[in-house]
This record gives C-alpha cells, structure tokens and sequence, in this order.
C-alpha cells in the first residue's frame, strides 16, 4: 500500500468517525435496524434453502417475528407499568430503609458520622415529586403533550425500524456481494478471512447474548415471583437485560432485590430466597446457557466489554452503547490476526 493510498485510508476513518458522532441522533433507527436483519439473515437463507422465494422468506421471517414481539410487548407492558406504578408508591419507603437502616449500619461498621441528611432531602424531594405528579405513567404523558414534536420524531424512528429493517433484510446477500466487489483484489483473501471471523464473532454474540438475555430475565423474574416480591418481573427484567455486561446483572439485580425484600417482608429469610433465584441464575448462564447459545468464539475479556460499554456511551452516547461490543469483537478479531503476523514476522524472532 503506497503512502497515498495510507493517508486515504486514514482519511476514510476519520471522516467516518466525525460523521458517525454528528448524525448519532438520526442513525439508531438504522443501525438498530441492520442489527435486526443480520440477525434475522440466517432465518431467511434457510427458507431459501427450501426453495422459498428472497422477498417471500423475508416476508414469513418478518411477520412471525414482528407478531413475537407485538405479544411480548402486550404481555410485558401492562405489567411494567403496574410495578413501576407499585416502586412509585414505595420509593418514600426504601429511601426511608437506606436512611435509617442501611447506611447507618455502614457508617458504625465503618467508624465515621452519619452525613449531612442529603437521603433526607431526597426523600421529601421525591415524595413532592410523586405526590404532584400523580405517577410515573402521568409524567410521561404530560411529558409527550408538552413536547409533541419531539414525540413525533421518536415515533417516527420507531416506525423506521421495521421499514428499514425489511428492506435490509431482503437485499441482505446483494449488500454483502456489493460490498465484497468493492475490495482490492490482492487484500480480497485477507479481508475475506477476518470477515468471516468476524461473522462467527458476532453472530455468536448477538443471537447467542440475545437469547442469553432472555433467558435470565425469564429466570429471574419467575424466580422473583415465586418468592412474592411485589417488583419481581421489573427487577428481573432489567436484570437479565444488562446482563451483557459480566456479572453486572448479578450484582444490581440481587441489590435492588435484596433491599425490595427487606422493605416488604422485613425479615431475612427472603434475602436467602433471593440469593437462591440468583444462584440459580448465575449457575444455569454458566454451566448451560453461555457455553451452549454463545460459545468460547467471542474471545472478549470481561474487562474489555465493561471498558468497551463505557467508552461506546462516553463518545457516542446511546448508539455508542448499542456499536460498543460488536465494534470490540471486530477489532479482537483484527489484533489477534495482527498478533499472528506478528508472531510469524521477522521482528519477533530478531536478537
């Protein structure tokens, strides 16, 4: 590659970087939109494997997962909004728990004063806020009155979603040879190896993660409920949603059940209970779940996806958050294949 062909290169990224960061807030429907169909693609390519027609497979793919969803969200929504109506109502009494409770058994374990009563403040803050506002499905909605446009545009991108989504899927393969046509000849093989890798990686990711997720927001949630925790399936949804991040979703979803339990039982035996359903969670994503949906292929520290997340939502915000992993996974791929050349080159070998 010549010099001038380098600085291209470099041009290329760095053009593409300032853009990505100016048309954030316009992207997300569309990259939330390839990331549906490059999920979706290999549903697609074994119904064409059967002989179905591009545009008819895309078709049958799309209208059984959109009714999947639609379900989901008619099942969910209503139950979300009963229990964050519910956390509302509550929310004087954990600040109360965490008050005169928690953290002045931390203070003693830990020698030093009780503070300065900020808990306190916050806690009539919220109990005003609470009080005027009528709930949290309230605020929203006057929320959406007072800002109609920029409800409009939310909707909007959410009606994209679908659109884009059909159209990439359906012109998926021709995107894939048309980009393909595009590279050098003598660097074909090499990007054709790393993408390749990179394919493994991320729809090992992805559809695995995805389904990982899932499955522990259904265990912990059933879990949750079992033990009668009023807020089970809030805590045990957002649980197993974050649980991309390593142990992230452990961590705060057995604190925040841990102090919902004490707060409504008032005893410590539901704490065992909750460590129980989180156990159990843990254990199932270990020995079943993560091995069998996703595989060893990632090759992706916990560290560097905690570090991959963060500086995804430092530098772009929520589309940095959504770029984050599967950026990483790509480049994990690119610098092991570096380290292998390296390995292989005359620099390693050098006295």
């Amino acid at each position: 590659m010549t010099d001038s062909n380098k600085w291209l290169v470099l041009a290329v990224i760095a053009v593409s970087g300032i853009l990505l960061y100016l048309l954030a807030p316009i992207l997300t429907p569309f990259i939330v939109a390839a990331v549906l169909a490059y999920i979706s693609d290999p549903l697609v390519d074994r119904l064409e494997a059967r002989k179905l027609p591009r545009t008819l497979a895309v078709v049958v793919v799309f209208v059984v997962l959109s009714l999947i969803a639609v379900l989901t969200l008619l099942v969910l929504v209503p139950m979300i909004e009963r229990q964050i109506d519910v956390f509302a109502q509550k929310l004087p009494s954990y600040i109360h728990f965490l008050q005169h409770k928690l953290l002045p058994g931390i203070y003693q374990l830990m020698g030093i004063d009780e503070g300065d009563g900020l808990l306190l403040d916050l806690k009539s803050s919220l109990q005003s806020y609470w009080g005027t506002a009528g709930g949290f499905t309230q605020q929203i909605l006057s929320s959406v009155t007072r800002s109609g446009l920029a409800f409009a545009a939310t909707l909007a991108n959410l009606l994209l979603i679908p659109v884009v989504t059909f159209y990439l899927l359906r012109d998926w393969d021709h995107l894939v040879a048309r980009i393909n046509e595009l590279l050098p000849r003598r660097s074909q093989g090499v990007v054709t190896r790393l993408a390749k890798e990179s394919d493994v990686v991320l729809g090992s990711f992805l559809r695995g993660q995805l389904m990982v997720m899932m499955a522990l927001a259904a265990i912990y949630s059933i879990g949750l409920s079992i033990v009668g925790l009023d807020l089970a399936v809030l805590i045990g949804l957002s649980a197993g949603l974050i649980s991309f991040v390593p142990y992230l979703g452990f961590v705060v979803g057995i604190l925040f059940a841990g102090i919902a339990a004490i707060v409504q039982f008032q005893d410590l035996t539901h704490l065992g209970y909750i460590a129980i359903v989180f156990g159990v969670g843990q254990a199932v994503e270990g020995m079943l779940l993560t091995p069998l949906l996703v595989g060893d292929r990632i090759g992706l520290h916990p560290v560097a996806v905690i570090f991959a997340v963060l500086a995804g939502g430092q530098l772009f915000g929520f589309i940095g958050v959504l770029l984050a992993l599967p950026v990483a996974a790509v480049l994990a791929v690119i610098l092991r294949y570096l380290h292998e050349r390296y390995m292989e080159s005359g620099l390693y070998g050098r006295q």
